[in-house]
């Protein structure tokens, strides 16, 4: 339906293109248009090619998904060539293909960013992430899962130099030790989103320190995080008033004793408490639930 709207409003007919550009198009119509079809648009003429231009240029959030699976390199490049106002960018849909070459340019001349998704760009390398706490002091939202050239040294740049974050996802960033997130959560004390999940090297050392620095954390992953033992889990219920959700499957050490407590609260976890647990097992076995008396 847009797209018909687009095109039926044609520069012959003398209205679209008549309207202010900066003023009324591109932040009133435009902005409502999949990038997929503005990208198209732009080869209905000269003047259009000049306004999906200066949409380009003025874009605050760039998604990739949703031009599709395969954005070449050469037009993500040319895409944001001239943009200097982003201020969320996902690209975890140019994992492919997406190095330093591509990515720092973007970051260097885009200092308002606040979001940042690179899920399993894995061709990156460190220096992105230096480039991102250089350029970026108030990132709140930042996606690495995935990311194993996540190291403790660009992660420290990170906590250096970007203190507003809020959401951090370093699920699988199998570099990093208990020391590394220990300084991120002293430096960035207002996270409320941490996940730290498939990182055996994870443990109470770091589990506690997030709980004493992060007052206002309200979710935390540490799924598959083997290291963490019941002793770190009470400190995390003594610490955090606010949590609201805890994952902590396929942590053997992490039993019931120590989830209660957080369960009492209304804590969501992803783990469910013994009993239910088998009366599950059991229902799957016979096919019914029996009745049983909990109160006993």
């Amino acid at each position: 339906a847009p797209w018909c709207l687009m095109m039926s409003l044609t520069p012959s007919r003398g209205c679209l293109l008549d309207l202010p550009w900066e003023d009324i198009l591109v932040p009133h119509i435009l902005c409502h248009l999949p990038l997929q079809q503005l990208l198209s648009l732009q080869r209905v003429s000269k003047s259009f090619q000049s306004l999906i231009q200066l949409y380009l240029a003025n874009m605050r959030c760039f998604d990739s998904s949703q031009i599709g699976p395969a954005i070449p390199r050469a037009a993500f490049v040319n895409l944001l060539k001239d943009n200097e106002v982003l201020q969320q960018l996902a690209l975890q849909n140019c994992s492919d293909w997406l190095t330093d070459r591509e990515l720092l340019p973007v970051i260097g001349q885009n200092h308002h960013l606040f979001q940042i998704q690179l899920k399993g760009c894995a061709q990156l390398s460190r220096h992105a992430l230096v480039a991102i706490s250089l350029s970026c002091p108030n990132l709140r939202r930042l996606s690495l899962a995935h990311c194993e050239w996540v190291d403790s040294l660009s992660l420290r740049s990170l906590a250096d130099h970007c203190k507003a974050l809020e959401a951090v996802d370093l699920t699988a960033c199998r570099q990093l030790k208990d020391e590394a997130i220990c300084y991120l959560v002293q430096k960035c004390s207002r996270l409320k989103s941490l996940s730290l999940a498939v990182n055996a090297n994870v443990g109470d050392v770091a589990v506690e320190e997030i709980a004493r620095c992060c007052p206002e954390l309200e979710h935390l992953d540490l799924t598959g995080c083997l290291r963490v033992k019941n002793d770190s889990i009470r400190v995390l219920a003594e610490y955090c008033p606010k949590l609201r959700s805890l994952k902590v499957k396929h942590c053997h050490n992490v039993a019931e004793s120590s989830l209660s407590i957080l369960r009492s609260r209304g804590v969501e976890l992803d783990v469910e408490p013994p009993l239910q647990r088998a009366l599950v097992l059991l229902q799957d076995v016979v096919g019914f639930a029996p009745f049983i008396n909990l109160q006993i």
